[in-house]
């Protein structure tokens, strides 16, 4: 496979992608989505929605999951810089309850593939961040359940540099040792 390389990353499942770019004096360009290079990559997932969202400087969202229709996610920066965060929630996963953080940038147009079973979310580390990513499954906000971002148990290391700045709902996020898991 020519146009993306697959890293892997602790969690089974999880992996990061980078794109080959072409650059010049005019700029670059890269595929960020080739439904054939993201098979062969492993992921045969198909994606019902796109979403995008702009946050600044220790805006910190998450940690989201849906326990009906699960979302996948392949997770991308536009613009600025994040600190990107994966749970495991998979009971019958060797790796249950442990997490992985990457950073996700302009610079580094890596993407994260995030595959249904995990809870998600970011921290921005710029200025402001355009965080763009496709969902294997609609937004059902009835199955939405958020992990607490400061779990004790978790203890994920989030590289804070400044006080989170994080919604009503992500500050009412439940425990992982309370939270609603998979199979």
């Amino acid at each position: 496979m020519d146009n993306i390389k697959t890293i892997p990353v602790s969690l089974p499942g999880v992996f990061l992608l980078e794109p080959r770019v072409f650059s010049d004096d005019r700029g670059f360009f890269f595929e960020s989505y080739n439904q054939q290079a993201m098979a062969e990559a492993g992921i045969q997932e198909r994606f019902v929605q796109d979403n995008h969202s702009c946050s600044h400087r220790n805006v910190l969202r998450g940690l989201h999951y849906q326990i009906k229709q699960a979302q996948g996610k392949l997770v991308r920066v536009a613009e600025g810089e994040v600190l990107d965060v994966a749970v495991d929630l998979r009971r019958s996963s060797p790796s249950f309850g442990q997490w992985e953080a990457v950073r996700l940038s302009d610079e580094n147009k890596r993407m994260l593939w995030i595959p249904a079973g995990f809870a998600h979310g970011f921290l921005v580390t710029t200025e402001k961040a355009h965080v763009l990513y496709k969902a294997t499954d609609y937004y059902a906000p009835e199955y939405e359940r958020t992990l607490a971002w400061n779990d004790s148990d978790l203890k994920i290391n989030w590289e804070l540099q400044g006080e989170a700045q994080v919604s009503a709902k992500d500050q009412r996020g439940v425990a992982f040792r309370n939270a609603e898991t998979f199979e």
